[in-house]
């Protein structure tokens, strides 16, 4: 018979009774149910979160067996909103939780959004245009949003809320296009860059063609961290510091940088990292052209 007390009671300590009690009556959003998406929602059901609204339309291949914690030779073809729910549910039988199994799209973000608490997201890197209105609809709505990506074998961590910058605002998207999108996406998220010099096959990168290597060791080194930072966010802890802030733990280096970017996209820090990862995709474009 399932217990939620005696299931985290071991919690209990970091956090107390009481807080422990608001975490089961809070509620998350989670947008991407893949590489940070699923485990976001699997270490967030451990932490003792009682209720949940997550998106992801996508099935799981064999091609994500490196990095999601849903991808198995049984889930194969199968519903990835649909398994990580499951796994969920078996964490927490208690759980409240809604499926958007056609991702967040402007028709569904309102309801989609409706009496959260808190955002985490966990879309692919390159869905900006579901981002973009995510997060807009998050900072309307007055949602805190957690953000904690996987570059290189670290993770990289922005915290969008009242009172700091907005997510437009740092990244600057606005009439850009997807491969510029993508560098000031890449920049944005860690402007110390902590993950450059130990690509071992740099022709795996590619950002035009939206392909790049991943680890589920960053992917677990994020849900860790955004875990922490939901935490605290839901029980008024403080000591989450909001974009221009942002920081990187790349476990590679074993180094962890905390940056301010005050201007966002418009920092002249910002512009010259931009200019020099435009400049490294031209000559692997060249290399490439030459190669063939």
């Amino acid at each position: 018979m399932f217990d939620y007390e005696a299931a985290f009671s071991r919690n209990i300590g970091w956090v107390t009774e009481k807080e422990q009690a608001r975490l089961r009556e809070s509620c998350v959003a989670i947008g991407g149910m893949g590489g940070v998406g699923g485990i976001h929602l699997l270490t967030l059901a451990r932490l003792g979160i009682g209720r949940f609204r997550i998106s992801e339309f996508d099935e799981f291949e064999i091609v994500n067996f490196n990095r999601q914690v849903g991808a198995t030779v049984s889930t194969i073809g199968r519903k990835k909103i649909d398994v990580l729910k499951e796994m969920a549910l078996d964490i927490n039988p208690e759980i409240e939780i809604e499926l958007f199994p056609n991702g967040v799209q402007p028709d569904n973000v309102s309801v989609f959004l409706k009496g959260v608490d808190l955002y985490v997201d966990g879309l692919d890197f390159f869905a900006f245009g579901a981002r973009r209105l995510t997060f807009s609809a998050c900072e309307a709505n007055g949602i805190p949003v957690v953000t904690v990506a996987p570059l290189g074998l670290g993770a990289a961590t922005l915290v969008f809320a009242q009172g700091g910058m907005s997510f437009e605002d740092y990244f600057g998207f606005e009439g850009c296009d997807e491969m510029e999108m993508a560098i000031r996406f890449l920049v944005g998220l860690s402007p110390a860059m902590l993950q450059r010099g130990y690509v071992a096959d740099m022709s795996r990168v590619n950002l035009a063609e939206r392909r790049g290597p991943s680890s589920i060791a960053a992917c677990q080194l994020c849900a860790g961290v955004a875990a922490v930072e939901t935490m605290k966010l839901l029980l008024g802890r403080g000591g989450v510091r909001l974009a221009p802030w942002g920081s990187q733990f790349d476990a590679y280096r074993m180094r962890y940088v905390r940056t301010w970017r005050p201007g966002g996209y418009r920092n002249p820090l910002q512009r010259l990292m931009r200019s020099l990862v435009r400049r490294q995709l031209a000559l692997m474009a060249r290399k490439t052209d030459n190669d063939s």
